[in-house]
């Protein structure tokens, strides 16, 4: 059983089901809102690794999706002022995972690999539902109210 602390925009249809999917196959979820957290750059780049900056913006965030910010256009030191301010621009989810593993996004293989995605007794049906399931792209991505 991995502890993972699991930031999430309340009310995200996706983040619903990936934490679903993590309790169902046994694990220990911290849920806690990725908009009200305070987050510094120092602790964005533990989640951003080595990927291109642009990679790790919400691609449904209001102000991606009217073209009103282009985070291609944008340094790297203005990529994380701007999610350190405006957390909604953050691709979702960001996990801590046993306190060492810093992920951002929710790739079932990935996470099948490292901490494991096998159901808890009773619980295969849900485990097989959700593992068939897109969680990575936003179901509603012609609804930016409920998909920023």
């Amino acid at each position: 059983m991995a502890h993972i602390h699991f930031f999430q925009k309340p009310g995200c249809i996706n983040n619903g089901k990936q934490v679903k999917l993590l309790k169902a196959a046994g694990h220990d979820v911290i849920e806690d809102d990725l908009l009200t957290h305070v987050w510094s750059v120092e602790i964005l780049k533990t989640f951003f690794g080595s990927q291109p900056l642009s990679a790790c913006f919400n691609q449904q965030a209001p102000a991606i999706k009217s073209q009103e910010l282009d985070p291609t256009k944008l340094t790297d030191e203005q990529a994380l002022e701007l999610m350190v301010n405006h957390p909604i621009l953050i691709k979702r989810p960001l996990m801590i995972i046993n306190e060492e593993h810093f992920i951002q996004g929710f790739d079932q293989n990935m996470l099948a690999e490292l901490i494991g995605l096998e159901p808890m007794h009773g619980k295969e049906t849900v485990v097989q539902n959700l593992r068939q399931q897109d969680l990575e792209h936003c179901p509603n991505d012609k609804n930016i109210a409920t998909c920023d």
